[in-house]
């Protein structure tokens, strides 16, 4: 068997890249041609609506292989952390190792929230963005974004006139397989698993064994699954970045909120920092170790605008690339992405302040603790779906008194910002995953693998 060269093979990070380049520049290339730029009319749902040819071609031809890459990753995320979660805890072999691990990741992703938070609080009132907005500006955005805005503010109204304890009643699932059937109940799927998982503990080891086996196969499936899909990420990349710049707001949109943007920016990018010195400090891990492990991930997060389907090449690039042993990714990982939303958080205490700025409302420390403490539970119950953040906005609003209806002002440029901030959810998960697997003896050294290391070819 002739053995294959890998000498010169572009890493996949790189080739992750040049798909996003390539997108942008091929819908810029369209929307600045006259052809692309000229208009069309078009049915939708019965109505006659105007399009760029460019914007109709890239809906028809090009976005739906963008859409075919996101479903093909959320396809395997609820099996993915079925096998994953149900392996690692039954792994852990004693409740006082899950209770033990349980805690420090909790404990840390909560930490680390309340930590975003307060830089996001401390950016906004440095740069007092919302000051910058002008009346004539405001009306523009809101006249155009209401009805966006309304249908945000609706969802998060039926979350608000919830009781106290929704939250908790809505993690035990009544039937596994309908809660398995949308990604957006992860957090039940996770309840679930844990739970068999312990089931698997308590059971005499010659009744479990069997079960073990099975998920221990069904786990390496499902990431040999996840190597083949990622065979096609520059191509989905290109196609969902593609998208992103035909379907993209006006320019003086971007450019009314371009400090508000700038303050979410500065604080995500210090939240990097945060994670980067913290893996340095704890684990001994360089920061290029740590950037270079974790970057197909971050940027696979800045493409889709979701943890949730971000989760597998996180986990793959947390356990190959970083050295976290598997007992611990298949623990940490899947609950980070439902409850740890750093970059969420932040995004929200900064577009909270932002608001009231441009209203001319002036918050007292009082006020701003409390969007600390809203923001941090807000975080946490966070679907790990592009938008999801905007629902939880408007909880944060109401908390600290601000109108609801100034969800509108961001509701231009929230996408681009939701794909940074989804970038430093992910990038947190892997860093408290390298914490954990440090505190508990869990931290080796890489062991990378191709996604054709199994397959056999005759010479």
């Amino acid at each position: 068997m002739k053995e294959k060269s890998k000498k010169g093979k572009l890493a996949l990070h790189w080739k992750i890249l040049l798909g996003m380049l390539a997108g942008v520049m091929f819908s810029l290339f369209l929307v600045n041609t006259s052809w692309g730029a000229s208009l069309t009319t078009i049915k939708l749902k019965g109505i006659d609506v105007e399009i760029s040819r460019a914007g109709l071609l890239v809906r028809d031809w090009i976005k739906p292989f963008g859409t075919m890459f996101i479903n093909a990753l959320k396809l395997i995320a609820v099996p993915l952390i079925l096998a994953s979660l149900i392996k690692g805890v039954s792994d852990l072999k004693d409740i006082s190792k899950l209770s033990k691990m349980g805690f420090r990741t909790i404990g840390t992703y909560i930490g680390t929230t309340l930590i975003a938070v307060s830089i996001g609080l401390v950016v906004v009132n440095l740069v007092n963005p919302g000051k910058t907005i002008t009346e004539e500006t405001r009306n523009d955005l809101v006249m155009s974004y209401s009805q966006g805005a309304g249908e945000k503010i609706s969802a998060a109204a039926e979350q608000k006139e919830s009781g106290p304890l929704k939250a908790l009643e809505e993690l035990v699932p009544d039937n596994i397989f309908k809660a398995a059937s949308n990604n957006g109940n992860m957090l039940q799927v996770i309840v679930f698993a844990i739970f068999f998982g312990i089931g698997l503990i308590l059971i005499p080891a010659d009744k479990s064994a069997p079960v073990k086996v099975f998920f221990d196969g069904f786990n390496e499936v499902i990431l040999k699954l996840i190597d083949l899909i990622m065979l096609a990420a520059p191509y989905g990349v290109f196609a969902l970045l593609a998208a992103l710049v035909v379907e993209a707001p006006s320019q003086d949109l971007f450019l009314a909120l371009i400090w508000y943007a700038v303050s979410v920016v500065i604080g995500l990018f210090i939240m990097i920092l945060i994670y980067i010195g913290l893996v340095y400090f704890f684990t001994g891990r360089k920061p290029g170790f740590f950037l270079n492990g974790i970057s197909p991930a971050q940027l696979l997060a800045f493409s889709t605008s979701s943890s949730a389907a971000t989760l597998p090449v996180t986990m793959e690039r947390v356990e190959e690339h970083l050295g976290v042993e598997e007992e611990v990714t298949s623990f940490v990982l899947p609950i980070g992405a439902t409850i740890n939303m750093d970059g969420t958080s932040l995004y929200q205490a900064v577009a909270a302040i932002f608001i009231a700025q441009a209203f001319g409302m002036e918050l007292d420390l009082y006020a701003q603790l409390g969007i600390v403490v809203t923001a941090t539970l807000a975080s946490i119950g966070s679907a790990a779906v592009p938008g999801a953040g905007m629902v939880m906005l408007v909880i944060v609003l109401a908390q600290a008194g601000i109108p609801e209806a100034g969800l509108a002002l961001i509701f231009a440029i929230d996408r681009p910002l939701d794909m940074l901030r989804t970038t430093v959810n992910v990038t947190g998960d892997a860093a408290v995953s390298m914490l954990i697997a440090k505190s508990v003896g869990k931290l080796g050294d890489p062991k990378p693998k191709d996604w054709d290391d199994n397959l056999v070819t005759n010479s």
